[in-house]
């Protein structure tokens, strides 16, 4: 049998080592666009704040650990149409040479593509000229090289979102005095603003300069000089930079299935179903390119990088005939703002709102330890559960970077995946001793918290 696994990130080389670890004598060949496979995409902002170097460091394993598995690699290699019906994939390579590559197998993992939010002049300015995105190693390579060459000074990134963040901080460590820009109210569009203000906060003490409500329409370059244009809080806004960084999310690359016969659906993602199949015969696919099954809301678009490696692990295995599912999302993300660790998982209270829950949510503040040992420090955990039954819907949490955040959102997030109540949690057995937690953790406290304050609703 010959296994096809398209793209070198997440979700393709997740497929062909599943699909070797379960059947070795499966021949794979993976099909990649460029040179860096099963490099990590996390990782770069800290290569830029020189936390992570070299560059490649951030490769998960090398090219040789790959090929010691038994799959064969295809760098350089652009997959450019699907004969469905004759089971082969036409591809380019680097120079231009176009073949087919038979399969009996195919797993798309294309991924998705920096989105440039409709901001003018991006088409025509380009790295050279100082306006950088940031979505694989040779972003990663020109963004360093411009650094290097120019030593800019000042740095505008329009976005603040987890990667926007992450490289506020890096070019903030670089030297470099930034301006970051966010549309919406607050930074971290995926917590409640009343969260999303201790970022904010914590960017501003490291010196950032945050301004939130600002529309960036148009980048501009006048003798070596780049201005962002749009509006702020109704008025026209403008401001100038020796370097823009535009990080505003993703859109799913779709084109080779759609134009072989795949649907799409939410986010314009193309739609697979469980079991990461496509609808089309021998053809399945997974990572930021499809839909997302989540476990509170159904089928919506979440690229994650754990999501399209659970997402490749399942289609590696199907793929070579299991019948393996995958069992959900929960949208559990966590990012460090200089000393400040954010996180989140579940559902807002807009979110299940929109799915018909009927959400309550409470903020309560609790110590990561107990405070008469020292160093304690408090997080801030908001909670949300469903008024009718009780059952937790999500979580955010904010604290410091020793306080645990990721531990604790991950309590959480396995909460929610086996459907527990807000009360429930109160009876799991957590670890304890003073210089790390407290006899009820604080993820308790945040839980007992939100069930008094559902109890006095219903008592009204």
């Amino acid at each position: 049998m010959h296994l096809v696994a398209i793209g070198g990130s997440d979700a393709g080389i997740s497929t062909a080592l599943r699909a070797r670890e379960l059947d070795p004598t499966v021949d794979v060949t993976v099909v990649v666009a460029d040179s860096y496979p099963n490099f990590s995409i996390c990782g770069i902002p800290y290569y830029f704040s020189r936390e992570v170097q070299p560059w490649q460091s951030l490769a998960h394993r090398t090219h040789a650990d790959l090929e010691a598995t038994g799959m064969n690699l295809r760098l350089d290699t652009l997959a450019t149409g699907i004969d469905v019906t004759g089971r082969k994939l036409m591809v380019r390579d680097a120079t231009g040479t176009e073949s087919t590559i038979p399969y009996d197998a195919l797993m798309v993992g294309t991924g998705a593509s920096p989105s440039t939010a409709g901001i003018t002049g991006l088409d025509q300015l380009g790295p050279d000229d100082g306006v950088h995105l940031l979505h694989s190693m040779g972003d990663t390579f020109a963004l360093e090289r411009y650094l290097d060459e120019h030593q800019p000074g000042t740095a505008i990134i329009v976005g603040a979102g987890y990667v926007g963040l992450e490289m506020a901080e890096a070019l903030t460590v670089r030297g470099l005095h930034v301006t970051q820009l966010q549309r919406g109210p607050e930074v971290l569009s995926t917590l409640d603003p009343e969260l999303g203000s201790l970022v904010h906060d914590e960017l501003t003490r490291h010196g950032v300069d945050v301004l939130t409500g600002t529309r960036i329409e148009a980048v501009t370059r006048d003798a070596g000089r780049l201005t962002v244009t749009g509006t702020r809080d109704g008025g026209a806004f403008a401001r100038s930079a020796d370097l823009v960084l535009v990080v505003v999310g993703v859109r799913p690359n779709t084109s080779l299935l759609t134009e072989a016969g795949a649907t799409t659906g939410a986010g314009g993602a193309v739609v697979v179903d469980e079991h990461m199949r496509t609808g089309l015969p021998n053809v399945w696919a997974a990572g930021d390119g499809v839909v997302t099954h989540h476990r509170l809301l159904g089928v919506t678009y979440l690229p994650l990088g754990t999501t399209s490696h659970k997402q490749g692990r399942v289609a590696g295995e199907n793929a070579i005939g299991g019948n393996a599912r995958f069992a959900g999302s929960l949208g559990t993300q966590v990012v460090k703002v200089f000393d400040v660790v954010a996180a989140r998982t579940g559902l807002r209270d807009h979110e299940a709102i929109a799915a018909d829950y009927h959400p309550h949510s409470n903020t309560a503040i609790a110590d990561d330890h107990k405070r008469y040992y020292p160093g304690a420090t408090p997080i801030s955990i908001r909670i949300t559960g469903d008024t009718r039954d009780g059952r937790l819907l999500g979580a955010q949490l904010v604290g410091t970077r020793g306080a645990e955040i990721s531990k604790r959102v991950d309590t959480y997030a396995t909460a929610l995946h086996h459907g527990m109540t807000v009360a429930g949690m109160s009876d799991l057995d957590l670890s304890y001793t003073p210089p790390l937690g407290s006899p009820w953790d604080a993820v308790q406290m945040a839980t007992q918290a939100w069930d008094r304050g559902a109890q006095l609703l219903a008592s009204v």
